[in-house]
């Protein structure tokens, strides 16, 4: 193995490592949260903001951000955003309202930016063959959502509910400095390249409408995702009634498999292609989510003799395996999309990566808070599954209708390249 191979490895670790202890930062409400509703006495829908708080700046920030990462260097940059979040995360200790949990959670969504730095990091660092399978692996970072699933137990266990921010600050500090000491800067070649470029540049792609498609694609595929990993925790304690600890265990579970699922989505969009692996994974959330969406229903029918009563209910291990199944095929998801971001803008992984990642990002914003509406209007718990459903369908409708015009746009092209009404 050459230096510049090892060196490639050692920077996708280190950005993965990064990313998965800022992915745990971003979503440290989901564990914190429950414990918030019942203090505070939260409405569903206040508590689907308090959720909501992080994920907004980590969405908004990642547009300016994936422009500013094409321009510096990342590896630098990725330090400083890591920095960035310590002091929030050790000001919790002294926050004790709804509103101060809520300011400090827009100030720790700033961790929700790794991702867009560290995508532009990763991609400099590997052949085309080889990106699919080297951003899989960085995104299967989003396993760091089970390190707040296992580790805020134990510290709550041990201290206290309010020592949770400074040991997550005194273990981002130990992952910043790890970072800067061994992942590896990017070439000197690049560096001068990325210099010459100039913003239009890296606007111009997002005069594409093929673009914006992606991001709703990324909506629901890491959006959705995103939601469910905060919303699974108290939706196994108030639809089933399940202790913390199981509950957290079952979301673990999901988080888990679906992060690992990314990076074995990255190997399949290289060697199946991307839209095949999409298209694939939307179906197989589609048909989950229909049953997903049943609410329990108990219907009386009038026999001859006596009245049957029959009952449709989606016990808690039916429920858990489908939405296993959802999170794998959102692994999947979030990984063809970013190699079809590649395919289409290679050059362009800083700016038209971090619109989609922000546009995917908004949907972990604003799906907490419709889920909680929905679930307060509706009356039922399955709601937020009949909202996922819809927002599934309309992302189906587009890409179907996109794939549709594509062709005929590939076919025309070829039509006028051969002549077509050129004469014999």
């Amino acid at each position: 193995m050459n230096i510049q191979q090892r060196n490639s490895y050692l920077a996708l670790t280190m950005a993965t490592l990064a990313f998965a202890a800022c992915f745990s930062v971003w979503t440290l409400y989901s564990i914190l949260g429950i414990e918030l509703k019942e203090q505070l006495n939260l409405t569903t829908t206040e508590f689907g903001m308090l959720l909501a708080a992080p994920i907004f700046t980590g969405a908004i920030l990642r547009i300016p951000v994936g422009f500013l990462a094409e321009k510096v260097s990342c590896r630098s940059f990725l330090f400083w955003q890591m920095l960035f979040t310590v002091p929030p995360l050790f000001y919790l200790f002294y926050v004790d309202s709804y509103n101060g949990y809520i300011v400090t959670g827009f100030l720790l969504g700033f961790s929700g930016v790794a991702f867009t730095i560290g995508i532009r990091y990763v991609t400099d660092w590997f052949e085309t063959k080889k990106q699919g399978v080297a951003l899989g692996i960085f995104g299967a970072g989003n396993a760091g959502a089970a390190i707040t699933l296992v580790l805020v137990p134990i510290i709550v266990e041990h201290f206290g509910w309010q020592w949770i921010g400074s040991f997550y600050g005194g273990g981002m500090i130990a992952i910043a400095i790890l970072f800067r000491l061994f992942a590896p800067e990017v070439n000197s070649f690049y560096k001068e390249k990325q210099q010459k470029e100039h913003l239009e540049y890296y606007l111009k792609p997002l005069k594409h409408l093929q673009v914006w498609r992606f991001g709703l694609y990324y909506y629901f595929v890491f959006g959705s995702f995103l939601a469910l990993l905060l919303w699974l925790p108290q939706y196994y304690m108030t639809a089933y009634q399940l202790p913390l600890t199981q509950a957290l265990t079952l979301t673990l579970l999901f988080v888990t498999s679906s992060s690992i699922a990314r990076a074995v989505g990255g190997w399949f969009a290289d060697n199946y292609g991307a839209r095949a692996v999409n298209w694939s994974a939307f179906g197989i959330c589609l048909v989950c989510l229909f049953f997903l969406s049943y609410p329990p229903t108990t219907m009386t029918v009038h026999g001859v003799n006596k009245d049957v009563t029959v009952a449709i209910n989606v016990n808690v291990w039916f429920f858990t395996l489908l939405i296993l199944i959802i999170g794998l095929a959102q692994g999947f998801g979030r990984a063809s999309i970013y190699k079809t971001i590649y395919d289409y803008y290679p050059h362009h992984m800083g700016s038209v990566g971090g619109v989609v990642a922000a546009v995917g990002a908004l949907g972990g914003c604003t799906l907490p808070i419709l889920f909680g509406i929905a679930v307060d209007v509706i009356g039922v718990y399955s709601a937020c599954f009949m909202l996922l459903y819809g927002v599934l369908a309309s992302c189906m409708i587009v890409m179907y209708f996109a794939i549709r015009a594509e062709r005929k746009q590939t076919l025309l092209q070829e039509a006028i390249a051969n002549n077509f009404l050129e004469k014999d």
